[in-house]
C-alpha cells in the first residue's frame, strides 16, 4: 500500500504539464493590471484635454 502511494505522489511532483498555462495566465493578468493602471493615470488628463479643446471651440 505504501509503495503505491509513493509511486502516485512522486508522479504528481514530476507532472509539470499545467505549469506553463499558469505562468501564461499570471503574465496575462500582470499585463492587464498594467494596462488598467495606465488608462487610469492617463484618463483624467485626457479628459481635461478634450474639455479644453471643446471649450475653445
Amino acid at each position: 500500500m505504501m509503495s503505491q502511494f509513493k509511486r502516485f505522489s512522486s508522479g504528481l511532483w514530476q507532472d509539470t504539464s499545467g505549469a506553463t498555462a499558469i505562468e501564461y495566465g499570471l503574465i496575462a493578468a500582470g499585463i492587464a493590471v498594467a494596462i488598467i493602471a495606465a488608462i487610469a493615470l492617463v484618463g483624467g488628463g485626457l479628459q481635461n484635454t478634450f474639455n479644453n479643446v471643446a471649450n475653445q471651440l
